[in-house]
Order: C-alpha cells, then sequence, then structure tokens
C-alpha cells in the first residue's frame, strides 16, 4: 500500500466520523430545543387538560324517576316539616322542587332541588320527630267509617255521636269536627257555597273540584279549614279550626289531614263490628260498700284478666245480655262508696260521670263528667244518648241536675256507617235504673242505699286480652 492511498482511505473515514458526530449533536441540540431545561428541585408545570363532563340532571328529572311511593313519602316529609304546603299526592311540581331547595337553605347546604341520602335522612327524622310531638295516627270513625288522621297528643278529648265525631284540645283552641249528613243530589259547588255563609267565615281561598271540595280563612278569632265530599246522598265534611297563635304547629297538620282524608274507604262499607283492643277501658259503678261493680259486659268479654284500677283483679259474677250488664266483684277493698240508685230521674238532660280512656286524657285517669240528652229510638225500647261520650265512659252512671240516678251509658260498637231502617244507629244508649235495679236484686244485691256523689262511686274498669 502506498503512502498516498492510506492517507486518502484515512482522510475519508475521519470525513465520515465527523458527518455522523455532526449529526449526532444536531439531534441533541434539536431535543434540546424542545425539552425545557429542567432546573434542580423546581415542579414540572402541569399539563393544560379541557375535561368532558356529563349533562347534569335537572332536579325535575330526578324526582320524576322516583317511583311514586318515594314522592307520596318525601311530600308527606317535606310538609311536616313546614316546607311543602301544596297537596300530597306524589305527583311532580315546582314547587316540591322549591320546598326541596327550602329545606337544603334552612340548612346552610347548596340549593340544587336534589336531595343527597344525608339530606334525605335527616328530612325524614324530623319529620317523624314533628309526628311524634302531635300524636300522629290514622284512625277509623267508627260512626262514619271514615279514615282520617289525626294528632291525639294536640286532640285527646273525643266526643261522637249519629252525625259525627269531634277532637279538642284541652283549652278550647284546637278543634277537628268530622261531620255528615244526608242530601238530596248533592254538588260540590252548591255544598261550597252553603259552607261559605256559615256565620262568621271570611274565605280566602276556594277549591271546587266535581267530587270534593276545600275552603279556608277565618271563622270568628280561628282560622279554619275545610273539606268536603260526598257519595250518592251521604256527604261528609271535615272541619279544623285552630287559634292563630298555634299555627306553626297546626298548619302542617292541617295538609297532612287534608292529604289523609278518605271519606269513603271501600273496605269500611262493608265492615263489621271493630275488633275488640288487646287492652280496653270502661268505667264501672260500685253498687255496695263490699266490692259490687256494675260494668259494661261486652268490655268485660274475653278477658284474660279484668281489674279495677287502685284495687286490683275483680271476678265476673254475672252477665244481662239483653243490657249488655255485668255484675263484677273485688274482695278486701276498703274505702268503696255505693251509688244510690233509688231516686229515678225525670228530666232528659243528663249529667254522665266517667273516666275517659288514658289514650284521651294523655294517660290520665280523672273522674269528669260530660253531658248527654235521652230520646227514644225509632219507638222501640232503646234509649239514646246524644253526644255519645268519649271512649272508657261506656258504663257510667246518668243523673238528672238533682243528683238522681237515671241508669247507666253504654257505648255501643257501629255494625254500618250509616242508616238501619231509615233510624241512626245508637252509639250510646241508656240501659235505665229499673233495668239495673231489677238485675241486682236477682243478684242478691240491694241497690236502695248509698251516696248522690257519682263522682266517688266510679272506677276504672280495665279488660286485658290476648
Amino acid at each position: 500500500m502506498t503512502l498516498p492511498g492510506f492517507v486518502m482511505r484515512l482522510v475519508h473515514s475521519a470525513t465520515l466520523m465527523i458527518a455522523a458526530a455532526a449529526l449526532a449533536f444536531s439531534g441533541v441540540s434539536a431535543r434540546a430545543q424542545m425539552t425545557p431545561p429542567s432546573t434542580v428541585g423546581a415542579k414540572p408545570k402541569p399539563v393544560t387538560t379541557i375535561p368532558i363532563r356529563p349533562a347534569l340532571q335537572k332536579p325535575e328529572e330526578t324526582a320524576n324517576a322516583m317511583a311514586q311511593a318515594e314522592r307520596l313519602a318525601l311530600q308527606s316529609d317535606l310538609a311536616w316539616v313546614g316546607q311543602y304546603n301544596g297537596a300530597i299526592t306524589g305527583d311532580l311540581s315546582e314547587r316540591m322542587v322549591n320546598a326541596i331547595k327550602e329545606f337544603q337553605k334552612t340548612r346552610g347546604g347548596k340549593q340544587t332541588g336534589v336531595l343527597n341520602p344525608q339530606e334525605r335522612g335527616i328530612l325524614a327524622d324530623t319529620a317523624k320527630k314533628k309526628q311524634e310531638s302531635v300524636g300522629w295516627k290514622i284512625v277509623t270513625d267508627p260512626g262514619t267509617g271514615v279514615r282520617l288522621g289525626i294528632p291525639s297528643k294536640l286532640v285527646p278529648q273525643q266526643a261522637s255521636d249519629a252525625n259525627g265525631t269531634k277532637w279538642t284540645s284541652p283549652t278550647g283552641t284546637i278543634q277537628i269536627q268530622l261531620a255528615r249528613r244526608k242530601e238530596a243530589g248533592p254538588v260540590t259547588a252548591k255544598l261550597a257555597e252553603r259552607e261559605k255563609k256559615e256565620p262568621g267565615r271570611n274565605i280566602d281561598y276556594t277549591v271546587v273540584k266535581p267530587d270534593f271540595f276545600v275552603l279556608s280563612g277565618l271563622q270568628g278569632l280561628k282560622k279554619f279549614y275545610l273539606r268536603g265530599t260526598f257519595r250518592g246522598d251521604e256527604v261528609r265534611i271535615l272541619t279544623i279550626l285552630y287559634d292563630r297563635a298555634t299555627e306553626n304547629t297546626v298548619e302542617p297538620v292541617v295538609i297532612a289531614m287534608s292529604s289523609a282524608f278518605n271519606a269513603f274507604p271501600a273496605a269500611v262499607q262493608m265492615a263489621g263490628p271493630p275488633p275488640r283492643k288487646t287492652v280496653e277501658y270502661g268505667t264501672g259503678v260500685v253498687v255496695s260498700d263490699d266490692g259490687a261493680i256494675i260494668a259494661d259486659r261486652q268490655i268485660t268479654d274475653g278477658c284474660l284478666t279484668v281489674a279495677i284500677a287502685g284495687f286490683g283483679n275483680a271476678d265476673r259474677v254475672a252477665e244481662h245480655k239483653e243490657h249488655d250488664l255485668a255484675l263484677l266483684r273485688i274482695y278486701g277493698a276498703r274505702g268503696l262508696k255505693a251509688l244510690s240508685l233509688a231516686n229515678a230521674a225525670t228530666k232528659t238532660a243528663l249529667d254522665l260521670t266517667g273516666i275517659a280512656d288514658p289514650q284521651n286524657q294523655g294517660g290520665g285517669a280523672a273522674v269528669t263528667s260530660v253531658k248527654a240528652s235521652i230520646a227514644q229510638l225509632g219507638g222501640g225500647s232503646d234509649i239514646a244518648l246524644t253526644p255519645a261520650p268519649a271512649l272508657g265512659f261506656s258504663g257510667a252512671p246518668a243523673q238528672d241536675g238533682d243528683g238522681r240516678f237515671a241508669g247507666i251509658a253504654l257505648l255501643k260498637p257501629v255494625q254500618v256507617a250509616g242508616l238501619t231502617n231509615g233510624v241512626p244507629a245508637a252509639q250510646a244508649v241508656l240501659v235505665t235504673a229499673e233495668a239495673l235495679r231489677d238485675f241486682l236484686k236477682a243478684n242478691g244485691i240491694n241497690a236502695a242505699g248509698g251516696s248522690t256523689d257519682a263522682k266517688a262511686s266510679v272506677v276504672r274498669v280495665i279488660c286485658v286480652r290476648k
């Protein structure tokens, strides 16, 4: 190999190496220009992204996706906490969505119109406490068959007759009246107009539908709410009266009562006597100082035990099925005061002295007196008392204004809501003094002596069943 040839190849190789190095450097330089220089300890800049958000569901769409029962429960709970003042129908409405937002606002939450699980739980618990505070329960009125909600703690006093039932607070600030009447060819518009003309009523709200009507406003110094309906010739009207000072407590109850009001429940129209209670209360009359007591036979039927409050258990020693009387006896009791059954009352206005069911007097056992009048029923032998006294009074003695004994008042379970042969079914009847004395005489008890102080002679009778 000659030197020039070797040199030429060497130069060519060096040229190729320089070219490759230049290309490599060029690539590094390009990358260096694309990547910003890093600084030790510095955080990299965040990468800017554009999120893809799903379309937010409107409150109305959320509510519409609920089952009907869920919407009913939601509206009811919102009404009980004072946020919803519409009809509880389960139908979707702007009013319901706004009520949800108001509830969220009161709790300082975001007003979305959609309750999260925690908010829904708080709402349900709050509504339940409100219901418990007023003693809310659904009842069936025995005289009419109507199903309705009653705030039993607000209106513990109850009185019934063939034309309906009335519940009142102890001071009369709250009154609930369920009335019934017969009317040929009733029409809601005409019924509403008649109710508007009741003395002292100023109407500020009216709804008239083909099958029901609603009125509200002022009646004297009280606020009132009225809901009426009919079927055939039978008219039924619910009226709620309350002092303005009780608005905050009563108005959520009014909404609940209106929605719960079922004037003609199908199942009740064919109902027989109401089932006997597990624990039932009545009034007994002491008729001898050695422990003989007259009571209602039906209340003492089927009892595991019969007890006289304050004296212990009693034996049922005799019964009179025709007059529904039972003769009880307690043994070894002291301080009993027999009632005189000797003098016969001659007046139709009577005082009934009894002990109301504990539920009707807040768990108490006070002896009270109520007024009643007597009248013959359909020319028969039964004597009706009107108005019928509250539960617990069955077995109460009846006296006239002079303290003379008239008989024993018995409450009768209504067989069917309606008329019997054109005559209202009696809810309370009077067993006459004569019938009572004959029953006692047949069992060897002389009831001629005793006191005329009925309050000292009545006792609470308690029946405990399975």
